[in-house]
Order: C-alpha cells, then sequence, then structure tokens
C-alpha cells in the first residue's frame, strides 16, 4: 500500500498500526517492548519505536532487485553520460518518495585511457606477446560492450620503458626488504606483485620508492581465483581473464590532484589478468621465491631478474569534467543545523554489481523507508542528507569536493557520517566506525532483523564464536583469544579508500562504514553485474533489504537522539590499549628509552574518566526530559570533542589528513594507522619529531577531555 497515492491520511496511518502490531513480522527489532534506546527521553523513546518499526517494514526485495537491474544496466564510469543518467535517476527517485532532492555538479580532473599496452621482448618462447588481453567474451557477451573502457590504473605516469622482470609478491615494504636482503637489484626493472594485502595505490609508491622502472600489478588465482572455488560463471570467484581496474593516487597523501603533482606516480603502472600473467611469470629465472611467495599458477615462482624483458607502453590523459552529486534532504526540527550525512558512491569501473551497486540499493530503500516516515508525520530532530557521491573510484573525488565546498557547515555541524560502499556480497556482517560509535553500531545491529529470523548482531556473534572455535581446534592459545563463548564480533578502526576519508579525517566527523562480505573474486571487473550479484552474491536480495535497514536504524537514531549516543569511555580506552601497544613495540626494538608515552598515556585515562562522567550525566539528564537548550550544550561538548583531534597543522607529509589518532596507513592504504605521526617517526627513528608530535597528539586529547568536561556540571 502507498500512503504517497491517493488513501487519506488517517487511513494510511490506521492501516500501519495494524501492519506493524498484529502482522509485521520484524516486531521483536527495532527495540521492541518499549526497550530503552539510548540517548532518547523515555516519552521519545516510545515514539522512536512506533517509527521504526514503520521503517524496518519499509524495504522490500523486489524492489532492491528492479532498482540493481537498472542501475547496473549499462557502464557508468565516472564522468561518462550513462553516469549523468544514474544520477538523473537517483534525483527523480528521491524526489518521488517525497524528498527534497538536488544535484551538485562538480568539474574535476579524470583519468583516462589512450594506449595500455605491454609486450614481452627477449623471450625465445614468447618473443612478440602482448596485452592485456581482453576479459574472455565466452564467459560473458557484454564483455563486447563498446561502452566498456579497456581495463587501466587511472592516473598512473604515462610513459614508455622496458626492462628485465622481478616478482616481488605483493610489493610491501616487507617484500621488497626480503629482495634486498637477498641482493636482488630492483632498480631500472620493470616489477609486477599481485593485488591484495594493500592499496594499489600503495604498491605503486612502494616501487617508485625502490627505484622500478614500471609496476604491473596481476590477480593471482591463490587470492581471488580457482584457488578460492570456482570461478564465474560457476562460481563467485575471478576468471583467469578477469582484470581487477582502478585508481594509483596516492590518496593516503590527499584524495584527489595536487598542484605539485605529490599524489600521482611518476611510474607507468598497468594491471593484467593471471591469464596474462602465466606466460611472462613462467618464464622468470633467478632464486626461486619463498612457498609464501608461491602463488596459485602451475609453476614455481622466480624472482628473477629475467631473462624475459617487458616493454610497458601506458598513456593516459586527463580531462576536466562534470561529475554529479544527488544530495536528498530532510531538515530537522529541535536542532536543524545539527546534520546527519548518510552517502554511498554511484559511479563504477564498469556495471558496478556489488560495488557499489549493492550499496546504491540499500541507500535507495532506506531513503524510501524514511519518505514513508515523513509522510506519516516523522520529523527528525536533526537534518538528514542523504548523499549519492560520484567519482569515489577515480580516489573519492566527489564526497570530497562536496565535504570541502559545504565545509563552513560540516566542519561546524556535521554529527556523523553513514557510509556504505559494497553493501553485499554475502552474508557475514561487518563494520567499521570511530570509537566513540563503536557500541552505537552494535547496539544498531541487536535491533535490526536479517533474513534467518534473528538480528544481525546475534548471526554475527554465532559467526564468530563459530570461528573462535576451529582456532582453538587448529592449536590457538585459549588465554590469548578467549574461549568459545567469549567470542563476539569486533567493529574495526576506520583506514581509507572510501567516502568516509573526508569526514573522519580531514573534519573531525564520527562515521561509520558497514557491508556484508562472502565470496567475491570479481572486484572491478566486467563480471561485477547484476547477474553475478543474481547467482551468487545475494540471489533473493533479501540481504540488500537487511542493508536498507541497518542503514536507516542508523539515521534514525543518531537524527532523532535526544542526546547523542557517543561513547567517549570506551574511546580513551581503546587508545589505552594503543599506546600500550606502542610501548610494547619500543621495548622489542629496545628504544623503550628514546620517548615517553606516559603523556598519552595520562590523557587517555582522563578521557576515559570524562566519557565515564559524561554517560552517567547523560542518563541523568534524559530521566528529566530537559529543555533543548540543555540537551545541547551536552550535544556540542560530544561533537567538539571528536573536532579536537583534529590537527592543526595535520599529519607531517600529508597535512590534509588532520586526524591525530587515525589516519589510513602511508605503506597500505586502506589499513588504519593507529596514532600515526607518532608510530611514524618512531618507525623512522626519528625520536626528536616522535617526542614532538606526542606533544601534539597530547594536546589534542586534552582538548577533547577540556570539551567533554564543558557538559558536566
Amino acid at each position: 500500500m502507498n500512503c504517497l497515492h491517493p488513501y487519506p491520511r488517517i487511513l494510511c496511518l490506521c492501516f500501519w498500526l495494524v501492519f506493524i502490531f498484529v502482522l509485521s513480522p520484524v516486531l521483536a527489532f527495532g527495540g521492541a517492548d518499549g526497550n530503552p534506546i539510548e540517548g532518547f527521553t523515555p516519552q521519545h523513546n516510545n515514539e522512536e519505536h512506533t517509527f521504526e518499526q514503520l521503517f524496518l517494514s519499509v524495504p522490500n526485495s523486489s524492489r532492491a532487485r528492479a532498482e540493481h537491474e537498472r542501475l547496473t544496466r549499462e557502464p557508468h564510469v565516472a564522468g561518462s553520460d550513462a553516469d549523468r543518467r544514474t544520477a538523473a535517476y537517483m534525483l527523480d527517485e528521491f524526489r518521488r518518495y517525497g524528498l527534497d532532492a538536488t544535484i551538485e555538479e562538480f568539474r574535476v580532473p579524470l583519468s583516462e585511457p589512450l594506449k595500455v599496452r605491454f609486450c614481452v621482448v627477449g623471450s625465445p618462447d614468447h618473443d612478440g606477446f602482448c596485452g592485456p588481453s581482453r576479459e574472455a567474451e565466452a564467459i560473458k557477451a557484454s564483455s563486447k560492450d563498446h561502452r566498456v573502457q579497456m581495463p587501466f590504473n587511472a592516473y598512473s605516469a604515462s610513459s614508455r620503458v622496458k626492462g628485465l622482470l622481478i616478482y616481488a609478491n605483493y610489493g610491501s615494504v616487507e617484500d621488497y626488504g626480503l629482495l634486498k636482503s637477498l641482493g636482488v637489484e630492483i632498480r631500472g626493472k620493470i616489477v609486477i606483485v599481485r593485488y591484495g594485502h594493500l592499496y594499489r595505490g600503495a604498491k605503486a609508491r612502494l616501487a617508485e620508492q625502490n627505484g622500478a622502472a614500471g609496476l604491473i600489478i596481476y590477480s593471482d588465482p591463490d587470492d581471488d581465483g580457482y584457488h578460492a572455488g570456482d570461478v564465474y560463471p560457476k562460481g563467485p570467484w575471478r576468471p583467469d581473464s578477469a582484470i581487477q581496474r582502478g585508481s594509483v593516487l596516492y590518496d593516503f597523501l590527499y584524495p584527489g590532484l595536487t598542484a605539485s603533482g605529490a599524489t600521482v606516480p611518476k611510474i607507468p603502472v598497468l594491471s593484467i589478468s593471471s591469464a596474462d600473467a602465466r606466460k611472462i611469470l613462467a618464464r622468470l629465472e633467478g632464486m626461486a621465491a619463498s612457498r609464501a611467495w608461491q602463488g596459485g599458477l602451475p609453476f614455481t615462482y622466480h624472482l628473477g631478474p629475467g631473462p624475459t624483458q617487458i616493454a610497458l607502453d601506458v598513456q593516459l590523459h586527463t580531462v576536466v569534467r562534470p561529475i554529479w552529486v544527488v544530495v536528498a534532504r530532510i531538515a530537522g526540527t529541535t536542532f536543524p543545523d545539527e546534520i546527519v550525512v548518510a552517502g554511498n558512491h554511484r559511479d563504477a569501473w564498469v556495471y558496478g554489481g556489488a560495488d557499489p551497486g549493492s550499496g546504491t540499493v540499500a541507500l535507495l530503500e532506506m531513503a524510501r523507508g524514511l519518505g514513508v516516515l515523513l509522510n506519516q508525520g516523522w520529523r527528525p530532530l536533526r537534518t538528514i542528507l542523504i548523499c549519492s557521491w560520484d567519482a569515489e573510484e577515480q580516489d573519492e573525488l566527489g564526497s570530497t569536493a562536496w565535504a570541502e565546498k559545504h565545509a563552513s557547515d560540516i566542519s561546524t555541524h556535521g554529527v556523523a557520517y553513514l557510509n556504505v560502499d559494497e553493501a553485499v556480497i554475502g552474508d557475514r556482517f561487518e563494520a567499521a566506525a570511530t570509537p566513540s560509535l563503536k557500541r552505537f553500531i552494535l547496539s544498531v545491529a541487536a535491533d535490526t532483523p536479517e533474513p534467518s529470523g534473528i538480528s544481525v548482531l546475534e548471526k554475527a556473534n554465532a559467526r564468530a564464536r563459530e570461528e573462535r572455535g576451529k582456532e582453538l581446534l587448529s592449536g590457538a592459545d585459549p588465554g590469548a583469544s578467549g574461549g568459545i563463548g567469549q567470542a563476539t564480533i569486533e567493529v574495526d578502526d576506520l583506514g581509507g579508500g572510501s567516502d568516509f576519508v573526508a569526514f573522519s579525517n580531514h573534519f573531525g566527523i564520527p562515521s561509520t562504514d558497514f557491508s556484508f562480505r562472502g565470496d567475491y573474486g570479481v572486484y572491478h571487473s566486467t563480471f561485477d553485474d547484476h547477474e553475478w550479484m543474481m547467482k551468487f552474491g545475494d540471489p533473493t536480495f533479501q540481504y540488500h533489504v537487511t542493508a536498507a535497514k541497518f542503514f536507516g536504524l542508523q539515521v534514525l537514531r543518531l537524527s532523532d537522539a535526544d542526546l547523542l549516543p557517543f561513547d567517549y569511555e570506551a574511546y580513551g580506552q581503546e587508545l589505552l590499549d594503543h599506546v600500550a601497544t606502542l610501548n610494547k613495540r619500543l621495548a622489542m626494538m629496545a628504544k623503550g628509552n628514546s620517548v615517553d608515552l606516559a603523556p598519552l598515556t595520562a590523557a587517555s585515562i582522563e578521557l576515559v574518566r570524562l566519557g565515564r562522567l559524561v554517560k552517567q550525566h547523560s542518563v541523568s539528564q534524559l530521566s528529566q526530559s530537559p529543555e533543548p537548550s540543555i540537551l545541547r550544550k551536552t550535544n556540542s561538548a560530544l561533537m567538539n570533542a571528536e573536532r579536537a583531534f583534529l590537527l592543526p597543522s595535520g599529519l607531517p607529509g600529508r597535512p590534509w589528513f588532520r586526524h591525530a589518532l587515525f589516519a589510513p596507513d602511508i605503506n597500505n592504504g586502506y589499513d588504519t594507522s593507529i596514532l600515526p605521526s607518532v608510530q611514524e617517526k618512531i618507525d623512522a627513528a626519528d625520536f626528536d619529531e616522535a617526542r614532538s608530535q606526542i606533544a601534539a597528539v597530547t594536546s589534542a586529547l586534552n582538548g577533547a577531555c577540556v570539551a567533554l568536561n564543558a557538559s558536566i556540571p
């Protein structure tokens, strides 16, 4: 029943009340039976339950399937006509749901391929073999689609180089260190590495730093191909012709181009399939690689160099083109200047079945649910912005440009940013968040129903106990990991690689990210499409529905809470644990006397203390149903505490990243670096600068404590 159409409002409301309290199978969720929801007064709590139940009844698998098919119908790389059509579709859908929506256009430099080619030279068996080969038409007819760009690595250097080949495993700091220890000369060579373990841009930067003339990245079947399971179309894993596209911008320095060119590789980078890699890796000689470096191709991997030589010819150009960010706005009532932002990127390297189509469907179904609530009289306390980002694949260009354009509002009034990227590739729930929101995200998972009939959190914890059992059976130390019954899902720290970066790392906005993971080998290839999702990712589209529900409950609770459910006691405790780990690391380096981490420890202890007091004070406030002006004071303190973690000058060497406590790992790109400026200086044995960074981070922590203390009577 569509309450946006001719039925009178009172009849519609009666229908929904009957549906919710008599017929709805989700009655047990969304904080059922009047259970307290953190951050709500008792009176507001009951009202919130009613609206949450209504919201949970809205997302629909049939609609999700139809939306997914529509969004993944054609390749829609950022800046293309097809990308513009998806923006128009999102705008129309938002408006159809009754939301106030607009499109904001940004002109950004996008990388496009002119020529991407490699050839084997100097090998008697394979001299003259050139690639990359096309992704197999025999597997997927649409691989013949002329609209599909040739696979390339955006923002690679354009040049022609030739050199002997060296195999460097995943291309990490440790991998290059091992090659050097074995006497393998890297300078002037073409390096081939396999995808995995770190962001491809980090692989490019490390190859450049080690003197390589060029870099080839390939997908090894041991990682996401036939060694993992059946390949597409029989199974979900990568066929040997599939190529992983992707940007190689150094987005861990800045998500975009800089005037100095500091974020652009100086060497050509090219991605190839495992089928093409097989033809060149098999001819490598030199020392045999260690067992840990052996991949899934049917021969012994050797390190080189040569005797095979590779000629690379990579020619790209950068063109300024428009991209489109679609924003739906729901005005707040009591705190209209406080803003909750929820977002997902819409652009894809090809069809984008999982990445990002599944997340875009979750965003749409969440927005549709909020539209139904608006039609039934709900109004949030805070303003909600639902954002469909563009050019994320080129490195978060759309979300960064939008956030920087709206910097005054975001930096002052941003409450939280809620992200989803690949929402669904299976049924295994995973989440990451700013520490102050980790407890919140678990509480939302506890109240989100999933297709098996239990909550998302219950299923995730059951899986965690199952995995702990396997660990113990394999001989793991039970004292180190705890017993099976103690196993629960852990919410990770945010790293890099998606649209939360500008909000979390630059503006100090508490952020979350989540997905339902599974077997997925077609990432950034032409095979990631609607058909793959129908066969393997989520055939019934029930997990798209679950993702929409989880996403929406986050939005509802943060926009409706009387007091924001930020947990700085847990935040401080997590920092204490990290400082203790860093102390152990110094001891192992025999450098325990080089720096003093006691100021960080003391500041973290104070954050724990004040976080506990704020939590106690909040409980007391809520029981008294105070005036909005009193609530605003506490909410402002909670928001300002996270902002206080920003360093005025940013991190050393990458000033755009301003968060003192968390950043993308500079040598990995995806992983989290905790206390990054301190850790990096310790790793570099620059202990004078490490002491300076300890002082700066301690000052930031003390600033957060001052902000929290201002809310306590």
